[in-house]
Parts: C-alpha cells; sequence; structure tokens
C-alpha cells in the first residue's frame, strides 16, 4: 500500500515491512561531490529501473523516460540537460548512479521507483546536497532530502475524511487489514477524521485471508451497527481484501445503501472491480481524471503505447524542477524552492511537497454508480481550493 512499486511486484495496494536499515536517510553519505554545470543548463539525472533483464522494468523505465521528455518538450524553451541512468531496479546500484550523477554534475535527481532504492540514492548523496524525487508513496523514506511523489495514505484520508464530514457521515468505523499495511491506513485514517473534526466510533480489523474475512464479518457488521456508524472507511484493496469484504459486510446486514462505505485505496484499478456489488454506491478518491485522460492521450499519440500506470509521476516531478530552474543558478534546487506553498501542476493535477519529504495533492472524490465511477466532488485546480 505504501510503496508504488515493490521490488517484489506487489500490487499496488500491498507493501513488504520496511527494513530498519531503509530508515537510515541521516547515515553519512558515500560521496560529498559538490553538483553543478557550466552549461547554463538544469541538469537533472532520471534514475529508472532499466538494466534488471525484465521486460517489466524495462517498459517502466521507457515510459518514465518518454514522460519526463514529454514535459520537458511542453516546457518550450527549457534549460533542462536530462541524463538517464539505469539502476536494475537494486538498492546498491541506485546509489551508485546516484553517486555517479552527482559527480557529473546534477543539480537534483528525479526517481528512482522502489522505496529501497530511493533511500540508498538519498544516503549517498545526503551531503552534496542533492534532493531526490522518489516516484514511491512511502513514507518512511521521505525526508532530509528524500521527497516521495507518489499519491499517501494521508493524503487520502485527509480527502475523503473531509468529504465525509462534510457530507454528513461524520461518525466513522475503521475497517482494516490485520497487518503493517492496515495499520499504517487505519492510522491515516484516525488522523484524517480527527482532522477533519469527525469521530471515529468504532475501529474493527480481520486476519488477512479468505477465511479472516469470513469470520470477522458478522463482528465487524454487528459493530457499525451498534455504534450507530455512518461510514465505513476501508484500508482494503482491490488486489486484496476488497472484494470479499464489501461482500461480506453487504451480506452480514450492513448494505452499501445503509452504510457509507469509503475506501482508501484506488477502486478503479483494476476497472473489474467497479461491476462488484459490494462497491455499489462506495466513495474513493482519485487524481483529476479530465487532466489525466489528456495525458494518457497525448501520450500515446506521441509514442504509440499507452503510458505506464505511474509514469505521470515522472511528467510531474519534471513540471516541478522546470518551474525552478530559473532558481537553480547552476546549483543544486534547494529544498526550500521545491516546498514554496504555491505547489506545482502536474498530469496528475496540482501538488506540492512538503518539508517532511510527503506531498499534498488535490485529489476529485468519485462515486461507483452502476459499475462506473463518477466524480461527485471535483480535484481542487488550486491550494487556495485543497481539500475543501
Amino acid at each position: 500500500m505504501l510503496s508504488v512499486l515493490t521490488r517484489a511486484r506487489k500490487s499496488l495496494g500491498q507493501i513488504a515491512a520496511v527494513a530498519a536499515a531503509l530508515l537510515l536517510a541521516a547515515c553519512v553519505p558515500t560521496t560529498t561531490p559538490t553538483a553543478g554545470t557550466s552549461s547554463g543548463k538544469v541538469q537533472v539525472a532520471l534514475l529508472v529501473p532499466g538494466g534488471s533483464g525484465q521486460a517489466s522494468d524495462e517498459l517502466l523505465a521507457r515510459s518514465l523516460e518518454n514522460a519526463a521528455r514529454m514535459a520537458i518538450a511542453d516546457l518550450g524553451n527549457s534549460q533542462i540537460d536530462l541524463r538517464v541512468y539505469k539502476t536494475a531496479g537494486q538498492p546498491n546500484q541506485a546509489a551508485a548512479m546516484a553517486t555517479q550523477a552527482v559527480n557529473e554534475g546534477a543539480q537534483i535527481i528525479l526517481g528512482p521507483v522502489f522505496a529501497q532504492e530511493a533511500n540508498a540514492a538519498g544516503v549517498a548523496v545526503a551531503g552534496s546536497g542533492v534532493n531526490v524525487l522518489a516516484f514511491s508513496n512511502n513514507p518512511d523514506i521521505a525526508g532530509n532530502n528524500v521527497f516521495v511523489l507518489g499519491p499517501t495514505f494521508a493524503n487520502t484520508a485527509n480527502r475523503l475524511s473531509s468529504f465525509a464530514v462534510r457530507s454528513g457521515r461524520s461518525k466513522i468505523m475503521i475497517v482494516h487489514d490485520r497487518n503493517a499495511a492496515g495499520e499504517q491506513g487505519r492510522a491515516a485514517i484516525q488522523a484524517g477524521v480527527d482532522r477533519a473534526g469527525g469521530l471515529v466510533v468504532a475501529t474493527g480489523d480481520y486476519e488477512f485471508s479468505q477465511n479472516g474475512v469470513v469470520s470477522a464479518a458478522p463482528a465487524l457488521a454487528a459493530t457499525a451497527k451498534s455504534t450507530g456508524a455512518q461510514a465505513i472507511f476501508l484500508t482494503a484493496d482491490t488486489a486484496g481484501a476488497l472484494p470479499l469484504i464489501t461482500q461480506m459486510l453487504s451480506e452480514n446486514g450492513l448494505s452499501p445503501g445503509m452504510t457509507q462505505y469509503v475506501g482508501l485505496t484506488r477502486w478503479d484499478i483494476p476497472s473489474a472491480t467497479l461491476a462488484l456489488p459490494g462497491v455499489q454506491g462506495g466513495w474513493f478518491a482519485l487524481p483529476d481524471p479530465a487532466l489525466y485522460a489528456q495525458y494518457q492521450s497525448r501520450y500515446n499519440a506521441m509514442f504509440g503505447e499507452a503510458p505506464h500506470p505511474i509514469s505521470g509521476l515522472a511528467y510531474d516531478g519534471m513540471a516541478a524542477i522546470g518551474a525552478l530552474t530559473q532558481k537553480a543558478k547552476g546549483g543544486v534546487i534547494s529544498k526550500s524552492a521545491l516546498t514554496q506553498s504555491n505547489g506545482f501542476v502536474g498530469v496528475n493535477g496540482v501538488f506540492r511537497l512538503l518539508p517532511n519529504g510527503t506531498n499534498e495533492r488535490a485529489l476529485a472524490v468519485a462515486q461507483v454508480q452502476n459499475g462506473a465511477p463518477v466524480v461527485i466532488d471535483p480535484a481542487p485546480r488550486s491550494f487556495g481550493g485543497f481539500g475543501s
């Protein structure tokens, strides 16, 4: 759930436990080079997972590079020198490539994809002052010189909690997987509900297995009824427990028509999930679909294939870098510049990077209606209306 992609190729909604070693972003770096370029352009290092020998990595690497180059083209007369480095999806290689890139003059690093790689790259170049804009959404690696571009649990929980409270669904029950991802999702929802002025009336969980869901459902439904929960906020994802937990809760008398189902994860990936009876009427959050559809169409026209689902993050990162080229002045792109409050505009909508290395993204709220996602609260187009 907390990493856009992991080396084990787990689904978008899964996460392995993060090793303690990956949290050492304050470690002494392996090198202390000075970034800069004499060409007058801002030198950007793009770290992609090519070179691993896996076709999926090569596809992802190509899509990320294509998206970054599309963003550069859209910037017009940009002063960006993009250089691509292959990490093979491995932390050691990512650290070596990040070090090489900085030694060769990189003023900022875009990528890599996997959380372990991003942490290793950040540690390797921490002493240079060069920042890393990773494609992960794992907040455990964020901070110091590492930023995560992917959508986080906290951001989604805040958006949906605020909408639920404004919609009269302020009494919320959290139902989560009994694993690390579920616990982290639960904490994000709790914080989001508190921030929105709502009330968590109950919390329930289930063992992450088919039997676990089936066994827990009757008690979960009974608790929701007895506490007067107006909404059930689920951490489950489409590749995991979501299909079964929504079905079982409904069969135990907690129909979506009576109690609002809310999802912390994307319910439209894969799209077949939208046909499930248990998710009808449910809410989930997603990037501005109109903007992303334009990106998909343009990408396909330019490159003759569909973009990888996370390639838009490369476009977003490059768009942010492009907006800051005038501030670089031959040196690194600073943390203060990256965290400007106005944020940036990308193919996923408006977003801004936070000093703690995470991000805020403007998200739309969609409802599943007759097997299709229908936007019921549009994504804000600026931070003046963010989160409203």
